[in-house]
């Protein structure tokens, strides 16, 4: 048996087994060749084959993909479609239904399924504690204008390390540190807009954006989003073209709750379309550490050549949540932010900066990061698997390439609100689709945490809310 035919066999068996599932991305030529110590060429050839015989497919700048089985319902029903909301402006009302969802949680020692923040049993406490305490230790009498923005300048000079260790030149006087990306997320968007002004945003998107507009007493249009591809750049065009946009919030790398990446070819051009427009972007970044590919995602501040691009991110997703301590490279209104940053919360303590600025410099992050993407990646697959096999015929999923939500669109007419204070009763949390909207499209819809080690509690879990979902079909 030759090599490619031999490649082609074992991916067949693969979504065969239901490995590698309808509408999943598979690994690109380069990693596959990479894995299997093949050539880019025999790769290729494997691949065409494999499209010629109807087991993927090649989806135009974003890669390969498992194909959907003809006649086959349930497979079928498996794949999400582009999202179509309203061109209509809204305002957001989601704080109150987020903080009642949020404090749920920690209720009742219940599965926390629908928790936004990941497992903190993979973060590195114990060194990052032990920094904290030599900081401590090191300067026992604080003077309170070394807290004062843009933020430590030890820890900038980190931040900006690690952005060129993942390609991007990054200058450290862009950089001001906040309190978590939320913090950055609310000062940029205060920065490029004002109340009363429209912000586009993708559908669904992240509470936490929906919330900074709410707080700002602004209004979203959401644009329509593909589960794969990420925001519809043709329909942001149009709804640009009808009526002014102050700015556009996004999430291009495993945007919570879809897990997509976009492609490098689409984020370059949603940053031309902006730039033509002079529309800016606020990128949510905080899951590109997180990411289960063979290298770190570009972000659309790579291609930003007019300081458009205001990229907020932090370490509460990937190092620790405990510090609170994230960042925002606001490009051209960096002078607003920095000021706007003193003025809402003066300054963000050193403590945690400096713990974590000792951290990078002198532990393995990125072993760190390897070991929870690898967590990450597999038990994404364990929880995609077992919400097909438990959860009623026509449920769909998401495919997420990154990040630890998955995104589950629920058949028949289910209220997600429900089912989120029945699995409540189970002791059970699920995030309610209502979160991601400010519509009521998503409301059959939920996202689940994958997050959290795979275990008899989750599985019992899962089985449970499928029980639960098929009582209410």
């Amino acid at each position: 048996m030759k090599l490619y035919e031999k490649l082609v066999s074992e991916i067949e068996q693969l979504v065969a087994k239901g490995v590698l599932l309808p509408g999943e991305r598979i690994p690109s030529v380069r990693q596959t060749s990479q894995q299997h110590k093949l050539s880019i060429t025999t790769v290729l050839r494997a691949y065409v084959k494999l499209e010629s015989m109807g087991v993927i497919e090649s989806r135009p700048q974003s890669g390969y993909f498992v194909r959907p089985r003809a006649g086959d319902v349930q497979t079928a029903d498996l794949c999400m479609q582009a999202s179509q909301p309203s061109p209509v402006p809204a305002e957001v009302h989601v704080s109150r239904l987020v903080l009642s969802t949020l404090r749920s949680i920690g209720l009742h020692d219940a599965i926390p399924l629908g928790s936004p923040y990941p497992d903190p049993s993979l973060f590195p406490w114990e060194r990052i504690n032990q920094y904290a305490g030599a900081v401590a230790r090191r300067n026992r009498v604080w003077n309170m204008t070394d807290d004062l923005p843009p933020g430590n300048p030890q820890l900038i000079r980190e931040i900006a390390r690690r952005y060129m260790e993942n390609g991007l030149a990054v200058d450290p006087d862009e950089i001001i540190v906040t309190v978590g990306a939320t913090e950055a997320i609310n000062l940029c968007l205060q920065a490029v807009a004002k109340p009363g002004d429209t912000i586009a945003v993708e559908s669904p998107t992240f509470y936490a954006m929906l919330m900074a507009v709410e707080r700002l007493g602004m209004k979203v249009v959401e644009v329509s989003t593909d589960p794969y591809d990420g925001i519809s750049i043709e329909a942001l065009a149009d709804i640009m073209a009808r009526q002014p946009i102050a700015a556009v919030m996004v999430m291009p790398n495993f945007q919570n709750p879809l897990g997509f990446q976009m492609s490098d070819q689409r984020k370059r051009a949603l940053v031309q379309l902006l730039e033509q427009h002079d529309v800016p972007a606020i990128e949510n970044g905080v899951y590109n550490e997180l990411y289960y590919g063979d290298a770190h995602p570009s972000s659309l501040k790579s291609y930003d050549r007019k300081g458009m691009v205001l990229h907020c991110s932090s370490f509460s997703k990937s190092l620790s949540s405990a510090q609170r301590v994230g960042w925002a490279l606001a490009g051209r209104y960096r002078g607003k932010v920095e000021e706007l940053k003193f003025l809402n919360t003066l300054a963000t303590s050193s403590f945690p900066q400096l713990a974590i600025a000792e951290y990078l410099q002198n532990d393995g992050y990125e072993q760190h990061l390897r070991r929870t993407r690898k967590a990450y990646a597999q038990q994404a697959r364990i929880m995609a698997a077992a919400v097909l096999r438990f959860f009623p015929a026509g449920t769909k999923i998401s495919h997420p390439q990154g990040g630890y939500v998955l995104w589950v669109e629920l058949p028949g007419d289910i209220d997600s609100m429900q089912l989120y204070r029945r699995a409540l009763e189970c002791k059970i949390t699920v995030g309610p689709g209502r979160m991601f909207s400010v519509s009521q499209a998503y409301r059959h819809c939920i996202r689940l945490n994958y997050s959290y080690p795979w275990s008899v509690d989750v599985e019992q879990a899962i089985i449970l809310l499928g029980k639960l979902i098929t009582e209410f079909l």
